[in-house]
């Protein structure tokens, strides 16, 4: 309960969430395959970083796996990019995504994904059960390639 003293100052700061898609929704890219969601991602990718440093981006996606967005999560060191969920949940309710693919590279150009890479994609799809949100795939990129957890079977099954 708050108290009615007047000597005490209640400065209370206001958040505001905006969110403006200046996309038409019948001119936005679809998501529908690993491969569309490593060309999206490589539009967004800096090539001249790909070998140097790990970063980790999500695609923001509608209900019919439609772009609403691309955001770069973090930037990291040569062997590792800690990707905090808050941020990236926070990310996906302000845009109100129906569904994110997650997505990071390896330097090293190996794109096995680590034990760390799995029990961080299972971390990810459990967060994101609890707030209706789909983790269709988590993507390992590398200069030649990419490998997708969907597509090896290696996505959690409570998704």
């Amino acid at each position: 309960m708050l108290s009615t003293n007047h000597h005490i100052n209640f400065d209370v700061t206001e958040v505001e969430l905006v969110y403006k898609n200046k996309i038409p929704a019948k001119d936005r890219l679809k998501v529908a395959s690993s491969q569309a969601a490593h060309d999206v991602f490589r539009l967004a990718w800096d090539e001249n970083l790909i070998d140097l440093v790990e970063e980790f981006k999500i695609i923001l996606l509608a209900a019919n796996n439609t772009v609403i967005g691309l955001s770069h999560v973090a930037k990291g060191s040569t062997t590792q990019c800690l990707a905090d969920p808050k941020i990236v949940f926070a990310i996906c309710l302000k845009s109100n995504a129906s569904a994110i693919c997650l997505a990071h590279n390896h330097p090293s150009g190996n794109p096995c994904p680590s034990e760390t890479d799995l029990q961080l994609t299972a971390k990810f799809c459990e967060a994101a059960r609890l707030l209706d949100i789909k983790v269709l795939d988590h993507l390992i990129l590398t200069r030649h390639g990419y490998t997708s957890l969907e597509d090896d079977g290696l996505m959690p099954s409570f998704n």
